[in-house]
């Protein structure tokens, strides 16, 4: 599923290619994808409308459209709101899309200056919603605070955390808590700050929380960096794999040797029926 540096590398690239360009027709080939709309009133709202500002909020990228320019981006008329899940993704297609690629096309933006912006989904698990701003508020106000706003300091990344008697896995994962991490990056943050998957949230100490909070920060940087992590489906907005994949310390590499003891490390499913890699023998 994309997480935080995969929905941000995506908003990133669009914002860069399509900000500007005005939708000059919407086609929507497999409607099951959109939320809150139906597909005769998705382009009733959007054709002729300019595309203003593309940015991502946890792990849904947002496409602002008919923001006045010279105000905030609150302004937007309407946002369109994707979510991509498990095999869900937006790509901008100049004509040279392979065909095989357009099999999988659910929702197309053409675009007045002949291309067209697409949302593909293999499994078709994501979504697509359009929301008008008082919507949109309640919505994003219902999930947890950026982590790598600079607003989520020690005080305020403990507030989140440290009261749940969950596993910190799954407390780092709860979008109400926390927006933007998903599995490969909790298991990444757990394992350069050497804590335990499994630990109740409430036992970490205030050092623990810090060391983590920072660790979490610099991976999700890091991924950003390397355009994020692509396993099997995970694309850009321009086609293109993400390069972390190399990096990765603990996801995706149960039995092979801890890079900082070199104890064999561990994969289960126990913590929160998703995969968990873990080192026994310095994450504790």
């Amino acid at each position: 599923m994309p997480e935080l540096p995969e929905t941000e590398t995506i908003a990133r690239d669009l914002h860069e290619m399509v900000v500007g360009a005005v939708i000059f027709g919407v086609s929507v080939p497999r409607p099951d994808v959109l939320r809150e709309v139906d597909a005769a009133g998705f382009e009733r709202a959007l054709a002729g409308q300019p595309i203003r500002r593309v940015w991502r909020r946890a792990k849904l990228i947002v496409l602002d459209i008919d923001a006045r320019p010279e105000l905030a981006a609150l302004d937007a008329a309407w946002r369109i709101v994707v979510q991509p899940r498990f095999t869900g993704g937006l790509v901008v297609d100049d004509g040279s899309l392979d065909e095989a690629e357009r099999a999988y096309v659910c929702v197309t933006l053409t675009l007045a200056d002949g291309r067209a912006l697409h949302y593909r989904d293999v499994r078709r698990l994501g979504t697509v919603a359009l929301m008008d701003r008082t919507r949109f508020a309640d919505y994003s106000g219902a999930l947890g605070p950026e982590p790598l706003d600079p607003a989520t300091d020690d005080t305020a990344f403990s507030g989140c955390i440290r009261e749940s008697r969950q596993a910190i896995k799954i407390a780092l994962m709860d979008q109400k808590r926390l927006a933007g991490v998903g599995n490969i990056y909790a298991n990444e943050a757990l394992w350069r700050a050497g804590i335990d998957p499994s630990r109740e949230a409430c036992t970490l100490s205030s050092t623990e929380l810090s060391t983590l909070r920072t660790e979490l920060q610099a991976v999700l940087t890091a991924s950003i960096a390397a355009r994020g992590t692509s396993f099997r489906d995970y694309r850009d907005a321009r086609g293109e794999r993400g390069a972390f994949v190399e990096q990765l310390a603990a996801y995706g590499r149960a039995g092979e040797p801890c890079r900082r003891c070199g104890r064999r490390l561990v994969g289960t499913h126990a913590v929160d029926g998703r995969s968990t890699v873990f080192c026994p023998g310095c994450q504790y």
